[in-house]
């Protein structure tokens, strides 16, 4: 009974397995010792896990049911800290579906006032959700670069990872976002697509199955976007459970070990970026948040928005590291804008 307690905790901690020590040996294997930070120019906003959806690859456990939604003083104490950011050129906000967050809007009007370009990580069914029919025009009207899941061009395989019915209403938005401007020749609202595979395997190579969904995508549904970016399944939570339950949990890893590639290193993301959770804590990337390994080299009791004045100067800062890093370092690389080699 208790080794049976032990294994089902694996996957929710970073040194699960003893992947942990094996992503720090791996990394003085190619005469480093630890992971540090360049400058800061991405903040990424994660406002909750409320989302319409409950899809079986979300790291976040991300849904319907979930309560985790971030407060108008958080919101506002994230913006006034941003204001002193200099070195931050782009405000990526997630979640959850994050814009059923009530400050999501006006996130998104600060950051623009503030000079900053806009990504949202849209689920793209959202903009569907009553209450949401001019979701669509508010991001046109402010500039807002879309970041739009999609896990592949077939309703089969989509449907399959995201619930009955996701991909027809994706279809429906992106025609919708087409319609508003986006992905179109001359127009600046950039709209990306990301894939991550449907089971326990790495992504292909992010070009040639970009050319595939633009083929597909225009041909079948007349819809147009920018890039398509890969991004790996991280064995966190709602995945790790997955792979647990399949038995696949050990194979999976060690998938992710063997295919280590350095060549990632220089543009992981937690180099750049910095995550604030939707309480304010503050963390190096949005995987060490979900598992909350804290931004001062794995703290129990990581940092808040107020605890710092500004994002900017923590260049030099050791990283905080763990066996799910080799999710981000495996095959291509992964990261929030895609391939990384």
């Amino acid at each position: 009974m208790l080794m049976a307690l032990a294994n089902s905790l694996l996957p929710i901690y970073p040194d699960g397995n003893g992947a942990g020590e094996k992503f720090a040996h791996r990394l003085r294997e190619h005469g480093l010792a630890d992971l540090v930070r360049a400058e800061t120019a991405t903040l990424q906003i994660n406002v909750g896990k409320f989302c319409n959806q409950a899809c079986n690859h979300c790291h976040v456990e991300a849904g319907p049911k979930r309560s985790e939604i971030m407060r108008e003083d958080v919101a506002r104490r994230t913006m006034e800290v941003l204001a002193s950011s200099p070195s931050i050129t782009t405000v990526d906000i997630t979640g959850g579906a994050p814009e059923l967050n009530p400050n999501f809007r006006w996130l998104v009007r600060e950051s623009k006032l503030l000079g900053r370009h806009v990504i949202d990580r849209c689920n793209l069914t959202v903009l569907l959700e009553e209450g949401q029919a001019d979701l669509g025009r508010f991001l046109a009207a402010e500039g807002v670069e879309i970041v739009a899941s999609l896990p592949c061009y077939t309703s089969e395989n989509v449907n399959k990872q995201r619930g009955k019915g996701v991909f027809e209403k994706s279809i429906a938005a992106l025609r919708q976002l087409n319609a508003l401007g986006y992905a179109l020749p001359g127009s600046e609202l950039r709209l990306n697509l990301v894939y991550n595979p449907v089971g326990a395997s790495l992504p292909p190579v992010q070009e040639r199955l970009e050319a595939d969904y633009k083929e597909q995508l225009r041909k079948h549904y007349g819809v147009e976007f920018h890039h398509l970016y890969t991004i790996t399944n991280m064995p966190i939570h709602r995945f790790a459970d997955y792979l647990q339950q399949s038995g696949k949990y050990e194979t999976y890893m060690n998938l992710l070990v063997e295919n280590f590639n350095a060549g990632t290193l220089p543009n992981l993301m937690c180099r750049t970026l910095v995550s604030v959770g939707w309480d304010g804590k503050l963390y190096d990337c949005d995987f060490n948040q979900m598992l909350e390994v804290g931004i001062e080299n794995g703290s129990a009791a990581p940092h808040t928005i107020w605890d710092v004045t500004t994002f900017s100067g923590s260049a030099g800062r050791r990283i905080a590291t763990g066996g799910h890093c080799f999710g981000c370092t495996a095959g291509a690389g992964s990261s929030c804008g895609g391939a990384l080699a």
